[in-house]
């Protein structure tokens, strides 16, 4: 497997959004990829939550990065979140 490298745009928008470097890494190995625009793809994960995420009480946190497969590593260019 490739070496996952989230850039720093990626690492501000994962806390902002509340997800973990952890999730992000799951979601990339194992979740479902869809094409997105520039020859990207997006990837989603939707993991158990059953927490307040502000303020608001959600059962399901869906994970989502945007990356772009290089010759060496994946890139993780942001990271979206979803609660339901």
């Amino acid at each position: 497997m490739k070496p996952i490298r989230l850039t720093r745009h990626a690492q501000e928008q994962r806390l902002e959004r509340g997800a973990t470097e952890t999730e992000v890494r799951y979601t990339i190995l194992h979740g479902c990829r869809e094409p997105a625009k520039l020859g990207r793809e997006l990837c989603r994960f939707s993991f158990p939550f059953n927490k307040n995420w502000q303020g608001k009480f959600y059962t399901v946190k869906q994970v989502a990065p945007v990356i772009k497969e290089e010759q060496n590593e994946i890139v993780v260019i942001t990271v979206y979140t979803m609660y339901f």
